[in-house]
């Protein structure tokens, strides 16, 4: 809870952080709005998308570049020296970090569907999407920080992890229309599980079977992702 606490105070106090938290999803989200002011259409098929993806790259950049300034700080190792366990400081790290996902996916969501009326079915069960994609990013972060020395090199992980799911997630072409390695492919990774999920809702008037299935896997790619991150947790130094 300490540590928790601390990573939450740090945040507070970064202002850029903080915009890049809760003003630049939505702030996104009213770009797109008004660029596709002429055809409303078009923004209730895209927005719900992008309404799950967005909290996800913001909160992997964040959690990342945080991680990695823990670990160059020395912070961690200095953690590391006490009695707490790794699965402590991931825990303390992931509810830091979940909770600014959370009320980051709270706040976009609750913009997008009532000032930018967004007119979707299922909202809620979009906005709990857009909450796990959020926890997803941070999960992915927290992972992908230990392979990172630098806070440049935490942000080169962009194009290497979030774009490669972006692009074969199913957001620009169906995945039933792709190659069957791409599709294969896609079927690893966590963001095509959302947007299929995502599609499922705007699509039919019911909540199926499909979608709970989705919101498992996501779970269980979270879960994956802490677990992992917590075996990169050791002392560097002697």
């Amino acid at each position: 809870m300490s540590t928790a606490r601390r990573v939450l105070q740090q945040l507070g106090h970064d202002r850029r952080s903080l915009a890049m938290l809760l003003v630049v999803p939505t702030a996104l989200l009213v770009l797109l709005k008004y660029v596709y002011s002429y055809d409303t259409f078009l923004f209730d098929r895209l927005g719900p998308q992008l309404l799950g993806l967005f909290p996800f790259i913001v909160m992997f950049l964040i959690t990342s570049i945080t991680m990695v300034r823990e670990r160059t700080s020395g912070t961690l190792e200095r953690l590391l020296t006490t009695p707490l366990g790794r699965a402590e400081l991931v825990f303390g790290y992931g509810l830091a970090f979940g909770l600014a996902a959370l009320i980051q996916a709270c706040v976009t969501a609750a913009i997008t569907l009532g000032p930018l009326g967004l007119n979707v079915h299922h909202a809620v069960f979009i906005g709990l999407f857009a909450i796990l994609d959020a926890l997803l990013g941070t999960g992915l972060g927290l992972l992908m920080s230990a392979f990172a020395t630098t806070e440049f090199q935490a942000v080169q992980f962009m194009p290497a992890v979030v774009l490669p799911q972006l692009l074969l997630c199913g957001l620009l072409n169906p995945r039933a229309n792709m190659a069957a390695p791409l599709r294969w492919l896609s079927d690893l990774l966590p963001l095509s599980y959302v947007t299929d999920a995502i599609t499922l809702l705007g699509g039919r008037s019911a909540v199926s079977g499909e979608v709970y299935r989705d919101g498992l896997v996501l779970l269980g790619c979270l879960l994956a992702a802490v677990l992992l991150a917590a075996g990169t947790l050791r002392r560097r130094t002697g």
